[in-house]
């Protein structure tokens, strides 16, 4: 499970997810990628399961690189307290994701085994996605 070693602030606000990705929007690393179709938080557990899911579809060939890190912390109030008393403890961490943000990138493999690998992954994490090559946009997913 991903989450940072050492935070300035432990709990933030919420924020905004408006407007697709400025940032990491490119395929860098790999040849194949995920792109986000649509903003939401994906927490470290979500991005686990993903990562699980590509790399035994592989089975141990090729590279995989993660391009999101879950650094927002999530706070939640115990069940049954009384309005008020300040913010709660975090709970988990999670990733702002917005669209067309590449999220996980595949190298080494041929594009048939990268695309069902993607498609594994996709099916683990809450929003649509699409499959996407460094040469040119694939099909969705």
């Amino acid at each position: 499970m991903l989450l940072p070693k050492r935070v300035k602030y432990r709990r933030q606000h919420r924020g905004r997810m408006k407007g697709s990705a400025s940032r990491g929007n490119t395929i860098t690393y790999g040849e194949y990628g995920l792109m986000a179709m649509e903003s939401a938080w994906i927490t470290s557990n979500q991005i686990e399961a993903a990562r699980i899911a590509m790399t035994r579809s592989i089975k141990r060939g090729g590279q995989v690189w993660i391009k999101i890190f879950p650094q927002k912390s999530v706070t939640e109030k115990p069940a049954e307290t009384r309005m008020g008393s300040g913010k709660g403890a975090p709970s988990h961490w999670v990733a702002v994701v917005k669209r067309d943000r590449i999220m996980f990138e595949i190298a080494g493999v041929d594009q048939e085994t990268a695309r069902e690998a993607m498609r594994l992954a996709a099916n683990k994490l809450p929003i649509k996605s699409k499959f996407i090559s460094k040469e040119g946009s694939g099909g969705e997913q």
